[in-house]
């Protein structure tokens, strides 16, 4: 046989194939997999690479399947809200960043906690107190609300006299006025009026989050928002540039936004676009379906009455931003187009409805290879866990959510009463009734980081943090969690010639620094990647 391009040995193979392989080598040769479990020394020539992975782990290489890497690659540039939950420090970050940026002419970032403010609500006189001489415009770290100042309402024209969207709120005092903070399809209202951010700045982004992507060792990700609207913006020239000029070092699939304020006239737009954005390492072959808003706001759509503060029944069961049958028309006629749907599905009532779409496209077209999948599912109702199965929609997790901390403990569980609050993230329930499991981060929303949520999903708890684990039941084991960020998201993204380890498939590999089935449960967020590579080639080190 001729040499291999590049040889690993010296450590365990991790094949995450459903017998749970375990080899001891793998060579690579022409950016695919030549040889797994066997002596490969024959192999190994002049020319070849031999890595000694001197006990470390080699698995196939991460894939999110829901994230968005624009949106979070410009964020990394504005002003950072992340990694700290005090408000004190998000107006020192403020100041600091309108100082550092004397002629911006707005104050735009985000990364705010909905946990820092008494019921999730920031208010304008606070960043008055910081910024009043310019608009300061602040995602929240879900995305689902922003934060803004005085002069940014002002700028925008909302007022008291300014009607609340059908999908959103403006949040307002005893006397109508808008008091800083703006809810779901709100946020355009002042969203609508920034500066725009420049086809290079949004490059800039989808560049500096791949690099940060691979060191996590993710090789591939579905990007949940190409083509924005409701308020959010678009991202898809980032990634047509970057596709075209062979920038793009991880296959990325576009899920194009489906825009709520229109129908099914949108759909030759879908088609059109699809073919446009199938170039290099991007397929734009999916449509993403916001079904719902998230717990917090009260937007997420329920099954049953949110409780208010004193825990009585309210009349707020959450949005439903497509009507239900409507959304089975438009699901079908995507399906007969060849065309995945990926649903943003958290509420009970979202995720029935989302089911129940893709059932009326299983009744109408017979099932397709379209790897339907919802996201998120927040809360599910024991009845619809087998539904997934039966009509072949992944599961797709943001395990990192699922865990005690204040937006879970003060901002939901309160509001959702026991039985919808016993329902959350039941990731151990769709698993034994054998659901495909994929996996996400929803990054800028969360870490973007796989181990970190593969821990969270084994343990019911953060890394590092002791206490009691968030609904213990539905805990998975470690190689489900992993299974799902690699093969599961594999599956979903139609790469099935990735995610698992096996000889011609492509060599999209990550190194960890540690085995995490060695230590403890308690330490598998500790591990890192120490190497990334996609198609045989190095892109973190």
């Amino acid at each position: 046989m001729s040499e291999a391009d590049l040889v690993f040995t010296g450590g365990p193979v991790l094949c995450m194939d459903g017998a749970r392989t375990r080899a001891s080598a793998l060579a690579v040769r022409g950016g695919r997999i030549a040889a797994i479990g066997r002596d490969v020394g024959d192999l190994v020539g002049p020319g070849t690479e031999v890595v000694e992975l001197a006990g470390r782990p080699l698995l196939p290489g991460f894939q999110d399947a829901h994230v968005h890497a624009v949106l979070g690659g410009v964020e990394l540039g504005q002003c950072d809200l992340t990694g700290t939950v005090d408000p004190d420090e998000y107006l020192r970050r403020i100041r600091a960043y309108a100082d550092a940026h004397p002629g911006a002419e707005w104050i735009v970032g985000g990364g705010w906690s909905l946990e820092s403010f008494a019921g999730g609500v920031p208010t304008a006189d606070l960043l008055d107190a910081v910024v009043a001489d310019r608009p300061v415009f602040l995602f929240n770290r879900d995305h689902h609300g922003a934060w803004v100042n005085s002069r940014a309402l002002e700028r925008a024209g909302v007022d008291r006299d300014t009607p609340d969207p059908a999908d959103g709120v403006v949040n307002r005092d005893a006397h109508g006025r808008p008091t800083g903070c703006l809810q779901e399809g709100a946020v355009s209202l002042v969203a609508g009026v920034l500066p725009a951010v420049t086809p290079a700045d949004r490059l800039a982004g989808l560049l500096r989050a791949q690099t940060l992507l691979h060191s996590l060792g993710i090789t591939a990700w579905q990007d949940a928002m190409v083509g924005g609207s409701n308020g959010y913006p678009d991202v898809s020239d980032a990634y047509l540039t970057a596709a075209r000029d062979g920038l793009l070092t991880a296959d990325v699939v576009g899920a194009l936004w489906w825009d709520r304020e229109r129908g099914a006239e949108q759909i030759p737009d879908l088609v059109d676009t699809r073919a446009r954005f199938t170039v290099g390492r991007l397929r734009c072959s999916t449509v993403k379906i916001m079904q719902d808003g998230i717990v917090e706001n009260f937007t997420a759509a329920m099954t049953s009455p949110y409780k208010d503060a004193r825990g009585d029944a309210t009349a707020n069961t959450g949005l439903s931003f497509v009507d239900p049958a409507a959304l089975c028309e438009h699901v079908t006629a995507l399906d007969a187009l060849d065309f995945q749907v990926h649903f943003h599905a958290l509420g009970d009532r979202a995720v029935r409805e989302a089911l129940d779409a893709v059932a009326a496209a299983r009744a109408a077209n017979g099932f397709r290879d379209t790897r339907p999948h919802l996201a998120h599912l927040q809360v599910v109702d024991p009845a619809d866990v087998p539904r997934f199965r039966g009509l072949g929609a992944s599961a797709n997790l943001q395990a990192l959510w699922a865990t005690h901390e204040p937006q879970m403990d003060e901002l939901t569980v309160p509001f959702l009463g026991d039985g919808l609050a016993a329902r959350q993230y039941p990731f151990g329930d769709l698993f034994r009734a054998g659901a495909t499991l994929a996996a996400g981060s929803d990054w800028p929303v969360s870490s973007p980081d796989p181990m970190a949520a593969i821990h969270v999903a084994v343990n019911r708890r953060l890394h590092g943090r002791t206490g009691a684990a968030f609904l213990p039941d539905q805990r998975v084991d470690l190689g489900t969690a992993l299974a799902a960020y690699t093969a599961g998201s594999a599956y979903v993204n139609h790469r099935d010639d990735t995610g698992t380890l096996a000889v011609g498939r492509r060599a999209d590999l990550v190194v960890l620094d540690r085995d995490p089935f060695d230590g403890p449960p308690e330490e598998i967020g500790a591990a890192r990647a120490a190497r990334t590579y996609v198609d045989g080639a190095l892109v973190y080190a």
